[in-house]
């Protein structure tokens, strides 16, 4: 990877920017809208999407497993068929490829159609630069060429525009006024592409796949450049990257019917353009046109594609077929496109391969924009699960360049140490006091103030759920189920009084409920930053806690603690001792919301009991796409007595909250949450019940300065209050 140091983007600016930018936001937010509807329908008329998804994911998975082989094999296919072949180590060396042919066969004109590899090596430039006239034909990159601009999407590069804008470049460029009329607009360009067509020299396409049994390649396309651009120039060159290569043409099928649903909601693109070999083509001699054997040029790019299909870790990104359906989907890039969220490549997927692909200095400055929601992986046809990848990537940042000093010492000398810690938070409920307004903070002072507005922040409590339930213990009652209750830091100082009410459902179920005082943070803000080490410390010491307890059951009522416990073997797996301990442990983690729906069906209490207020059910990311729990909270709210369920739109959409995410990145934080009240609003619901305690945190605190009327309530609070008043 590349470690030079360059210039720091200013992100915050940049962000800043962004959503003030009403053209984009509106562009943004009405295709987000859209594509959810297109892709279902797209999907529609498919039986088994899982399992499509699966045998895409299991194809790539063998070939970058044996990459070297299938390259080697494509090449000499390929060159069988009277293609050259380049295999290029970077983009220098490609430049220099083409420049050299460029010389020999006296090229001056090249059009080219989209290929994200040309972009990546800033291949225009460079041939400009040398003389040539370069012009893309893809609409969309023809038209952010005209505005001097980079793609902000790998599918739909000018996705950022509007009709006005791209009216007003095309006035520039050809000299007239053009009306912001789509179908005039499209016929404009058609005509004055049609000559660059008929004039270029050589003409530069890249590919979707490449087949190796029979060294061809398959280029979607939906206005037919792509064909112009590779059949009527003389010379052809194809930009083909390593993770692009199959083993059959069987193996990409897959491709062919997931790419176009998932990119554009089409169930095929207008043009599927196979090449293999060198074709005959006519060329103007003299003024006659006569018939010759057309050049084809296929240079497979590495760029840091081999160190990726080396590493274990990271090898699941060749299943990425660059449809771009996570950014569609994704909360941040909708609101500030690929410009923010993005080097060359945007989004998720983009911080990933800017990694390898440019270097860990342009991936940390954008590296934090990640929710961690998962959206991205749930419509991801190789079924890449970027955030976690991401996650990697921080941590391996953290192990070559380390964390500032500030941020280590707080990890190392306080979260990480239980007693330092508990005391600071203790001290903090009363520091607090002056901004405090019953349980919230409504306002702060001077720098501090941006995070308290359009949103309150929870007060520390006065009295933690420590202190609070030395009371409520009950001593073992065999043979009832032993619970030890971890409660995280949240429950335990924020909202102690749900943690409460989890120990009062559990208490009604007739478990006994331990409550060990020695536990500390689960370590994930630890290891979200990248902090592996410190992390691993934090994991120990919860191990041995609970160890101790001997419990059936350990219990977590926050998704996130939940994900953590059960990936301690992971974070462990260097030691094989305390990684067996930690399987050991989480074959008896359960979450809160499926562990007490199973014990209540158990028990026959899951009827439901119609009533009169009306609850809407936010979905936690992490619960519903993490731990795969939607049903049982459902469930539970219908059963508990007096409540009526409704359900938002887009319940399953993040809060914005999203651990530091929240707070690191206001700016982006509040715009999710205002669309997510909306939805709460748009119910009529007078509560809004939750099965996380930070979602609980960002939409309690959103809701009190924007729709107070509104209540949140975790999902025990709700059983407990229908315990309390004699429902089941």
């Amino acid at each position: 990877m590349a470690t030079d140091k360059k210039k720091a983007r200013n992100i915050r600016r940049e962000i800043r920017e962004k959503l003030a930018n009403d053209v984009l936001r509106d562009a943004l937010g009405r295709f987000a809208e859209a594509y959810p509807t297109s892709r279902e329908k797209a999907f529609a008329n498919v039986p088994d999407v899982a399992a499509l998804r699966a045998q895409l994911r299991d194809v790539k998975q063998a070939a970058v497993t044996d990459i070297d082989a299938i390259a080697d094999t494509f090449v000499a296919e390929a060159t069988k068929r009277g293609s050259t072949v380049f295999r290029a180590h970077d983009g220098d060396a490609i430049t220099a490829y083409l420049l050299q042919l460029c010389r020999e066969k006296h090229v001056k004109r090249i059009v080219k159609s989209k290929s994200m590899a040309t972009e990546e090596i800033q291949l225009n430039r460079a041939l400009e630069a040398a003389g040539m006239h370069v012009k893309e034909t893809d609409l969309g990159e023809w038209i952010i060429a005209l505005a001097g601009q980079r793609p902000s999407h790998m599918v739909l590069p000018a996705i950022h525009l509007n009709r006005r804008q791209v009216a007003d470049y095309m006035t520039t460029e050809l000299g007239h006024d053009v009306d912001p009329d789509i179908p005039s607009m499209v016929q404009q360009a058609r005509a004055t592409l049609r000559e660059e067509f008929l004039q270029a020299d050589l003409g530069i396409t890249g590919a979707n796949f490449g087949v190796a049994e029979n060294g061809a390649i398959g280029l979607f396309t939906n206005e037919g450049n792509g064909r112009l651009v590779s059949t009527l120039p003389p010379i052809h060159v194809v930009i083909i990257g390593y993770e692009k290569l199959v083993r059959t043409l069987r193996d990409a099928v897959p491709i062919m019917r997931l790419l176009p649903r998932s990119a554009t909601g089409q169930l095929m693109t207008s043009y599927l353009t196979m090449l293999a070999g060198s074709i005959p083509t006519l060329v103007e001699r003299d003024g006659r046109w006569v018939e010759e054997q057309k050049e084809l040029h296929i240079i497979l790019l590495d760029g840091g594609r081999k160190q990726i299909a080396q590493d274990e870790t990271f090898q699941q990104v060749y299943q990425c077929v660059r449809c771009g359906s996570c950014l569609n989907v994704c909360p941040v890039y909708t609101l500030v496109g690929g410009h923010v969220y993005g080097h060359i490549y945007t989004g998720g997927i983009g911080a990933i391969l800017t990694a390898f692909l440019h270097g860990m200095h342009d991936f940390s400055q954008f590296s934090g924009l990640c929710t961690g929601c998962r959206r991205c992986t749930e419509v991801c046809p190789g079924m890449i699960d970027i955030p976690q990848l991401i996650a990697a990537l921080r941590a391996k940042m953290v192990s070559e360049h380390g964390l500032p000093l500030p941020t280590r010492a707080f990890f190392e000398q306080v979260i990480s140490n239980r007693k330092v810690f508990h005391t600071l938070l203790r001290c903090a409920s009363l520091a607090q006091k002056p901004f405090q307004s019953g349980a919230l903070i409504r306002h702060l002072p001077l720098f501090l103030a941006n995070f308290t507005k359009e949103r309150s922040l929870p007060a520390i409590a006065a009295v933690p759920l420590r202190d609070r339930l030395a009371k409520r213990m009950t001593p073992p009652a065999p043979p009832s189920t032993r619970v030890a209750f971890f409660s995280g830091c949240t429950f335990d100082f924020v909202y102690p009084e749900t943690g409460e009410s989890v120990v009062t459902v559990l208490q009604h179920l007739g478990m006994t409920v331990s409550f060990p005082l020695a536990q500390g943070c689960c370590g994930k803000p630890v290891a979200g930053l990248g902090d592996q080490a410190t992390a691993v410390v934090m994991a120990k010491h919860n191990i041995e806690v609970f160890e101790r307890e001997n419990a059936d059951v350990l219990l977590c009522a926050c998704p996130t603690c939940t994900e953590t416990w059960l990936d301690y073997a992971h974070l462990l797996a260097a030691e094989p001792e305390w990684a067996a301990r930690a399987r050991a442990l989480a074959g008896r983690v359960r979450e809160f919301c499926g562990f007490v729906a199973e014990a209540y069906a158990q028990r026959g209490m899951l009827d439901a009991t119609p009533g009169a207020t009306k609850v809407t059910y936010h979905d936690s990311c992490h619960l519903n796409r993490g731990l795969h729990v939607t049903a049982q909270p459902r469930q539970l709210l219908a059963a508990a007595d007096g409540y009526a369920l409704v359900e938002m739109r887009d319940c399953a959409k993040c809060c914005g909250m999203a651990g530091a995410f929240g707070m690191t990145y206001a700016d982006l934080a509040r715009p999710i949450l205002a669309q997510k009240i909306q939805h709460i609003k748009d119910t009529g619901a007078d509560i809004v019940a939750v099965a996380c305690p930070a979602c609980m945190m960002q939409l309690r605190g959103g809701l009190d300065q924007q729709a107070p009327e509104i209540q949140v309530k975790h999902v025990a609070d709700l059983l407990a209050e229908s315990i309390r008043t004699g429902g089941e």
